[in-house]
């Protein structure tokens, strides 16, 4: 009795082989072409809910306005508009006004009246000459 050693690879093997190879080439880029044209749709429907959300939020925004309430807290807030007989305060930085009083830091420069209809150089000119004027202190040391 001969024993019959079997092939490893046989003609069928061979053939088999090849036409999954043929197959994997002809489908892999079609797969891939689909697997990302996927993600490129699930990308797009995420945009369109995120414009949908937007585009709901300014629906609200714009029904706001029909409330008189809302345009005139948006008025208040937004031009600073005041009701007759109210008075308006604006703080410009509460963090850069001191709590302490403003400390008189020497004398007053004279300033005429007659210096507002003059032309604007001839403030300047004024200016410069009350400067060269006025008394300097020493420094003590």
């Amino acid at each position: 009795m001969q024993l019959r050693v079997p092939r490893l690879f046989t003609v069928r093997v061979m053939v088999f082989s090849l036409v999954l190879l043929l197959a994997f080439v002809l489908v892999y880029p079609t797969l891939h072409s689909y697997l990302q044209q996927q993600q490129e749709l699930a990308e797009l429907r995420a945009q369109v809910d995120a414009a949908q959300r937007r585009n709901d939020d300014l629906v609200s925004d714009l029904g706001r306005w029909d409330d008189s309430a809302y345009v005139q807290a948006q008025a208040r807030e937004r031009l600073s508009f005041v009701l007759p007989g109210e008075k308006a305060f604006r703080v410009l930085d509460p963090e850069a006004v001191p709590d302490v009083p403003a400390v008189d830091a020497g004398p007053s420069s004279t300033v005429l009246d007659e210096g507002a209809t003059q032309p604007w150089y001839t403030s300047v000119w004024d200016s410069v000459q009350l400067a060269g004027t006025a008394p300097t202190t020493e420094p003590a040391g």
